[in-house]
């Protein structure tokens, strides 16, 4: 069921979207060659804590999966698409890409945000692909207007993707989000313009392009969680949370 946020929800949803931003911040500075992904999710449960919040992650049991997600952070690494779960025996090396992935529960309410950062120095084909994917990111946020549909969204990250002639898996998709983790609509990050459910003003959705630098084509690894390039090229990923405002759309993962 898709929901309509009140006042009240935004004004709680905006306190926690600018705590999680800034917990990204925060992360980013400590992603260098020789730290493990364990440590980073250590780091992130702290900063949760301190903002007053609970990781969102930790202990969630997606329907169908065996066991439930064992960390506060997902750290995906170079061919991890989404979900990498982090681990002593994960050290990050120099010119890997790392994408970081955190939900927070505040107050009662989530926001869903994810970075992807370099580590140490990257090859101008690593950066490219951050850069696109961060734009294509823009790219669908800017149509999260009222009368503007999902399949908007999709097309306009889809066409800027595929213009920059990179992929775009047709697994992983965005989503509403709020009063739970995941809620609807399904929002995928490709489509036809006019076509899916219309936007309304109070919808929060969190819109979050994967993109491949290789194949579109992703698998699902043995632990359960973690989606992989079938090639085994990189793939980036970032995701706001975003308000559909009576006008403008409003970033609510972003820090003041």
């Amino acid at each position: 069921m898709i929901t309509i946020k009140t006042k009240e929800d935004i004004e709680i949803l905006r306190e926690g979207g600018r705590h999680l931003a800034s917990i990204f911040e925060a992360l980013a500075k400590e992603v260098r060659p020789g730290t493990s992904t364990k440590e980073i999710d250590k780091m992130a449960f702290d900063l949760i804590k301190k903002a007053g919040g609970k990781p969102a992650f930790l202990n969630y049991k997606p329907e169908g999966v065996a066991r439930p997600y064992p960390a506060s952070v997902c750290t995906s690494i170079d061919d991890e698409v989404v979900h990498g779960i982090p681990s002593e025996k994960r050290i990050l090396k120099e010119g890997e890409i790392l994408s970081l992935d955190i939900g927070l529960l505040y107050k009662g309410l989530f926001t869903d945000m994810a970075v992807t950062v370099p580590v140490g120095e990257i090859d101008s084909t690593a950066s490219r692909l951050l850069r696109v994917t961060e734009r294509a990111l823009m790219m669908g946020t800017s149509e999260a207007r009222p009368g503007h549909t999902v399949g908007d969204i999709g097309a306009a990250i889809e066409n800027y993707v595929k213009r920059e002639k990179f992929t775009l898996n047709k697994v992983l998709a965005g989503h509403g989000v709020g009063y739970a983790l995941h809620e609807d609509p399904y929002i995928p990050n490709f489509g036809k313009r006019g076509e899916g459910v219309v936007l309304k003003p109070g919808m929060v959705i969190a819109l979050e392009p994967m993109v491949n630098e290789g194949e579109a084509e992703v698998y699902l690894a043995d632990d359960g969680y973690t989606f992989l390039t079938k090639d085994g090229k990189r793939s980036a990923h970032f995701e706001h949370t975003v308000f559909v405002t009576e006008k403008e759309p409003e970033i609510l993962t972003s820090a003041i």
